[in-house]
């Protein structure tokens, strides 16, 4: 069997990957909205919206949604990224009918009951205190704000915390209005799942989603420079990084292998130079968020402060070694590690749905396997370098946390990279 697709008559995608081996199925609603759609003076709305969510609907209370998910022994839950929010459950097949109608109601009726939403932003302000506890959260989210300063696409996607600490229920309320319709959701489902039985579903339960259009958003303007903060911690953690590429992007599938092949496994040229030959870091590898109209390449590693001094250059050698010369083999392992990923995710239920539910939402179709792999399978020894060119003669972005005494200044790091 294969992957379906209907767009009900008020605009709502609904799309289907049958698993019929299994006997659960994965389902949820992707929202084409996240952090890069906010203003400045609401950073942090669309996940205080996700979390609010489930805090009680017209027809149920919070416990209310939680105890009957757990009655049938499913799972609910929703994330935030910068581009999209997501509300997805898992449950056995026989009860495909309660995970639909459950993620319709908290994303139709919700109340955002002001009692409710004090206790909520508690919490999430706990959460935020919780990430600027952890080296890793924080310097993630240095290297994206300086990659992109300024600008909705930087900043954090958990809020800042004095705006999300006073923020107002009717800010909520209007955000969730502009932004929550049927021409911005996908509904996807994988596993053991019917697709005319779910498009039924989706028309009894989605019957009160209002019709809009996809908000407009500011575009993402890569700039780069530094952000290095000493904090007194054992290890110094640093990223370094570049523009990468977009989901759509023709390079898109050769950055993906770049990455593998600089830093993506134990085979990789940065794990072997600086983990194995040298023993620097416990932790390094390579990383290629991509957006709608953007993307980023970075390099993320762990080290002591003495280890620093020694680190960086090794990492600016080896990038500009990769923009110079790929080796057969490694381009042949690096290929297969991707193609491997993919494939073994194609196990998951949950994998499966949510990358359907992301095809439809970046391409507006489903994207056979074979076509991936077969993009994949294309890119050779050329397209690598031309890629590692492309990416690597952009401006820098530095994010460093910890104890950085030993760390060379910009201008020495850009200067060792040309």
């Amino acid at each position: 069997m294969s992957i379906k697709s209907t767009t009900l008559k008020n605009g709502l995608r609904v799309v289907s990957d049958p698993m019929l081996a299994v006997e659960s199925v994965s389902l949820g609603v992707w929202v084409g909205v996240g952090t890069r759609y906010e203003k400045s003076e609401m950073n942090g709305v669309s996940h205080l919206l996700e979390h609010m969510a489930f805090k009680g609907t017209k027809r149920r209370s919070a416990l209310a949604i939680a105890e009957e998910i757990e009655a049938v022994g499913g799972y609910i839950n929703a994330y935030t990224t910068r581009e999209s929010t997501a509300y997805y459950v898992r449950v056995l097949k026989e009860d495909v009918a309660l995970g639909v109608d459950l993620i319709a109601d908290i994303l139709q009726n919700s109340t955002m009951e002001t009692e409710e939403l004090e206790r909520e932003r508690t919490v999430i302000l706990q959460e935020i205190h919780q990430a600027n506890d952890s080296p890793d959260d924080v310097v993630f989210d240095n290297f994206q704000e300086t990659a992109y300063p300024e600008q909705a696409m930087g900043r954090q996607v958990l809020g800042d915390a004095n705006i999300v600490g006073s923020m107002k229920r009717d800010v909520i309320m209007n955000y969730m209005e502009c932004h929550y319709n049927s021409n911005t959701m996908v509904l996807s489902a994988a596993g053991c799942v019917d697709h005319n039985e779910l498009v039924k579903l989706a028309q009894n339960t989605f019957s009160n989603l209002p019709r809009g259009e996809q908000a407009s958003r500011e575009p993402a303007i890569y700039t780069g420079g530094q952000s290095i903060v000493a904090r007194e911690l054992e290890q110094a953690h640093l990223i370094l990084g570049f523009e990468g590429v977009g989901y759509e992007d023709s390079d898109f599938h050769a950055a993906a292998v770049l990455s593998t092949l600089l830093g993506g496994g134990m085979s990789s040229r940065l794990f072997q130079e600086i983990r194995e030959k040298r023993g620097l870091v416990y932790s390094i590898y390579s990383f290629v968020p991509s957006y709608s109209d953007s993307g980023l390449f970075g390099i993320y590693a762990g080290t002591g402060e003495e280890e620093t001094r020694e680190l960086i250059p090794l990492v600016c050698d080896e990038i500009k070694k990769i923009c110079d010369s790929v080796g057969t083999d490694e381009l042949i392992r690096a290929r297969a590690q991707i193609k491997a990923s993919i494939l073994m995710a194609l196990e998951s239920s949950s994998s499966r749905c949510e990358q359907l539910a992301r095809q439809m939402m970046v391409f507006g179709r489903p994207l056979p396997t074979e076509e991936i792999v077969a993009s994949i399978e294309a890119v050779d020894r050329d397209a690598i370098l031309n890629t590692a060119q492309r990416i690597f003669s952009t401006p820098l972005t530095i994010a460093a946390l910890g104890p950085i005494s030993k760390l060379e200044n910009f201008e020495e790091i850009v200067q060792r990279l040309e």
